[in-house]
């Protein structure tokens, strides 16, 4: 007598964890559906960046697709028949919250489609690798509705309000070299290297203080979210509360002595 088994279902996110480099590679793994960000999806998504947020071991993240896709948007099937009080109660854009509070330094290395919601994701991570033909779109004006998850706010605050306009407003994509040249990407790689390369990125910036690098990501975030004055303040009380850790002390020691400084987190 057999008994059928039925396999475990594949996730919906791989954790690869580069213990050495104290980094870790978080890959969307819906291929099929180009990553399309369901609300599955988006709940492993954010337990694994909160899971690595809270590891010790892991300094930088790196978050990416596949070949074909970053994500190619929301998944439309999942929301075609909701009304206004189903997605108010389902709040799927607090999935997008939960990631913006994340501490630690978040890289998007994006390859391929990287539209609609797979685009806001992107752009709620903290600086985007792309790969040559990586292609950035906010199409949501194609199916009646407009972006949701920050797109008309952090796409205009990147690239300029007529930038943004058009694109939000056409639903036309902009291709890795001009999003490069606009400030939406911090570089553009060959196609072949773009984990790696950002992988290392995420490596060197791992070598530095943990809590400095949070500090620094909260005071760079100020920039959007505040006045000039206010945030300059705000900088400046995080400067000076980095005198009380013990990678202040060290840092600045090791420079003095001229040898690499050995960051603890503490």
């Amino acid at each position: 007598m057999t008994t059928d088994v039925t396999p475990a279902p594949e996730p919906l996110v791989l954790v690869e964890r580069q213990e050495e480099r104290r980094t870790a590679l978080v890959r969307l793994n819906r291929p099929k559906q180009l990553n399309a960000l369901n609300g599955a999806v988006m709940d492993e998504l954010c337990a694994a960046l909160e899971e690595l947020d809270r590891d010790d071991g892991v300094r930088a993240i790196v978050v990416t697709g596949n070949e074909r896709a970053f994500a190619a948007g929301a998944d439309i099937g999942e929301m075609a028949g909701a009304s206004p009080v189903d997605m108010l109660r389902a709040n799927r854009i607090g999935q997008w919250d939960r990631i913006r509070r994340i501490g630690k330094p978040v890289i998007a290395a994006v390859g391929g489609w990287c539209l609609g919601g797979g685009c806001e994701l992107a752009m709620t991570l903290d600086l985007i690798i792309a790969a040559e033909d990586a292609r950035f779109g906010q199409p949501e004006i194609n199916i009646g509705v407009i972006p949701g998850a920050g797109g008309t706010q952090r796409l205009t605050r990147a690239i300029g309000k007529s930038r943004a306009m058009e694109m939000i407003l056409t639903g036309e994509p902009m291709d890795a070299r001009e999003a490069e040249r606009r400030d939406l990407v911090a570089r553009v790689v060959p196609d072949e290297l773009l984990v790696e390369d950002a992988l290392a990125l995420a490596a060197a910036i791992a070598e530095k203080s943990p809590i400095a690098l949070r500090l620094a990501k909260e005071a760079v975030n100020a920039a959007y979210e505040m006045g000039l004055t206010d945030a300059l303040a705000h900088e400046r009380r995080l400067f000076y509360l980095l005198f009380a850790s013990e990678d202040q002390k060290e840092g600045m020691t090791a420079f003095l002595e001229k040898r690499k400084p050995d960051f603890k987190g503490r």
